[in-house]
């Protein structure tokens, strides 16, 4: 056997080790994986102004990083917490009461006098809801990974605020690409991170204010539970609101309220629904001119693997793709013109 085949020998066996033990790592810390996300974004949205305090005005790293670290728990993770805590036991009670077993028998009832046709068996429905009652439990236990995920997040981020320039030095030195490609890549990803850390949620408060506003004037109780439910659905590409606004409104036409179904529906669909398109084309294009398909697609393949800071990545990931490819053919049609 030649030097050269040991050789090659010696680099492709150390390489698959390397492979081999990544993965065999990464299956293990998957649990953990939207922590480190989450330490990413953090880092993206924070580092300008820590390196403005610690750079230029000479503050203290670590006291720096400790109080941005308090900043985010503030901003960031209390509300998340609170709106967790609030919600989950209302969810509940409304699955359990016989409050839904009423709203179901209602629609039920009118949607058969109006349509015979329709064979829709109210038991059935029930069920489904029996089922989401039962999940509760797994919402809790999804609920305690979120906190352990936060926990990892703040303290990756302490380490990634501290030895930032360090850190993004060694990145830069081991990314096979040209320096400008280097900053395109940079770019693109604080483009997208910004546009949907803060966009995503301001798009979701936004349509919660305006849902609540709706459905306080038209008489739907618990108005600030399904408002807050509306802006969550506002995060579903595609339906959003509407899962939430559509059937409100035809409980309320069910039950014997037309106009205020009808002006309900009509609100809905002109100001809740309209006030994310106004958003996304005014202040969203401030923060990072994401297009809105790169976004619906991104969370549809973000949310199943990051979970909910697929809502952030998952848009990356699809951003990352179309950048690559357009690196790959600046890097190598530039090196095929030069290999003459």
């Amino acid at each position: 056997m030649s030097i050269l085949n040991r050789e090659n020998l010696k680099q492709y066996l150390l390489l698959s080790l390397i492979v081999v033990l990544t993965i065999t790592i990464g299956k293990q810390l998957y649990a953990f994986f939207p922590g480190l996300l989450g330490a990413i974004t953090l880092y993206i949205l924070l580092r300008q102004y820590y390196f403005k305090l610690t750079v230029i005005r000479n503050w203290k790293k670590w006291i720096t990083a400790v109080l941005f670290i308090i900043g985010s728990i503030i901003v960031f993770a209390l509300p998340l917490i609170f709106l967790i805590q609030v919600l989950i036991p209302r969810i509940t009670a409304l699955l359990s009461n016989g409050q839904l077993s009423s709203i179901v028998s209602t629609l039920t009832d009118k949607l058969h006098n109006l349509f015979p046709q329709l064979q829709i068996d109210q038991s059935h429905i029930l069920n489904i809801a029996q089922k989401i009652t039962t999940s509760a439990p797994i919402v809790l236990g999804e609920t305690a990974n979120m906190f352990a995920n936060a926990i990892l997040a703040f303290f990756l981020l302490y380490f990634m605020l501290v030895d930032g320039r360090k850190m993004e030095y060694t990145i830069m030195k081991y990314i096979p690409l040209r320096d400008k490609n280097i900053d395109n890549l940079w770019h693109e990803t604080r483009t997208v991170v910004i546009a949907s850390a803060i966009g995503i949620p301001l798009l979701a408060f936004c349509q919660t204010i305006t849902a609540a506003v709706g459905y306080y004037f038209f008489g739907i109780s618990s108005y600030l539970l399904w408002a807050v439910l509306t802006g969550i659905c506002s995060l579903v590409p595609v339906v959003g609101t509407a899962v939430v606004w559509i059937p409100l409104s035809v409980y309320l036409i069910a039950s014997g309220h037309t106009p205020a179904g009808l002006g309900l529906a009509l609100y809905s669909f002109l100001v809740t629904g309209t006030i994310d398109n106004v958003l996304r084309f005014t202040l969203l294009k401030k923060l990072g001119d994401v297009h809105p398909v790169i976004t619906a697609l991104g969370i549809l393949i973000g949310v199943p693997l990051f979970g909910f800071m697929g809502f952030i990545f998952g848009p990356l990931l699809i951003s990352y793709l179309l950048l690559l490819i357009k690196i790959y053919r600046i890097e190598f049609s530039a090196a095929d013109e030069q290999a003459p």
